[in-house]
């Protein structure tokens, strides 16, 4: 249910893009078009809601209607602050609502549906909802040090379609004169006056790499201390190692 969500919102997020690519492949709307792909996105939220439905749970559904409305919130805002410099609490709140309400509904739904108490509940969908945040601020980094190869699209290109991430904002806080380059990237709509090695190297010698990492690692740590109370377990134990996975991941 959830994962047919998840694709809704890629294919919806290419055709606002405008994207060539989804992870080294065409994008759908570069096969198919715009029209085709949308429909597409709109067919598969309604068969999760179907699916939904099936449970007979108007809490699943409050839960399923609540996260989409953020998701879209999180697009909308997105949009307004494109093309422009944002603090780090706004990149933040953009990634909260766009990719950690799904990582937190995933595990507050698995607590509806198998009856656990209001504080389980809370807990976990605690844990998503830092382990989404992490995940996305791990995956805005990696657009500035990992390769295109491994990437699957060109580096940098979140500038390039005029949004700023948190590692960008950690780099600038640090580096105030990289302000200027960035601005004229953002004007530009692109890479014209100011080359992409040029973004990639204000990052990395800015520290703003490490002290990324350290933030990401801060809100792992909020996850993994929120399954504190939960006896040991196999699923425990798989959920700990979750966040030192996303900690890791190179693409």
């Amino acid at each position: 249910m959830l994962e047919l969500i998840h694709t809704a919102t890629l294919l919806h997020d290419d055709v606002i893009d405008a994207a060539d690519t989804r992870r080294g492949q065409a994008s759908s709307n570069r096969r198919w078009g715009n029209s085709m792909t949308v429909l597409a996105g709109d067919w598969l939220y309604m068969e999760s809601f179907r699916i939904a439905l099936g449970e007979r749970n108007f809490r699943i559904l409050d839960v399923l209607i609540g996260l989409t409305q953020k998701m879209v919130e999180g697009e909308l805002l997105q949009l307004t602050r494109l093309g422009r410099l944002v603090t780090e609490d706004e990149a933040l709140d953009i990634a909260r609502r766009k990719t950690a309400c799904l990582f937190a509904v995933s595990m507050q739904l698995a607590a509806i549906l198998t009856g656990k108490s209001t504080d389980d509940e809370e807990r976990l969908t605690t844990y998503g909802l830092n382990l989404g945040l992490a995940f996305q601020v791990i995956d805005d980094l990696l657009d500035f040090t990992a390769s295109a190869e491994r990437l699957g699209k060109p580096v940098v290109s979140d500038l390039r379609e005029g949004k700023v991430t948190v590692p960008l904002v950690i780099a600038l806080e640090a580096t105030p004169a990289g302000r200027a380059k960035v601005e004229t990237v953002l004007a530009e709509k692109g890479f014209r006056s100011v080359k992409p090695e040029e973004i990639v190297a204000l990052v990395r010698e800015s520290g703003a790499v490490e002290r990324t990492r350290a933030r990401a690692a801060e809100l792992t740590a909020v996850a993994a201390h929120s399954l504190a109370p939960f006896p040991d377990s196999a699923s425990k134990r798989a959920l700990e190692a979750i966040p030192q996975f996303v900690l890791s991941r190179d693409f």
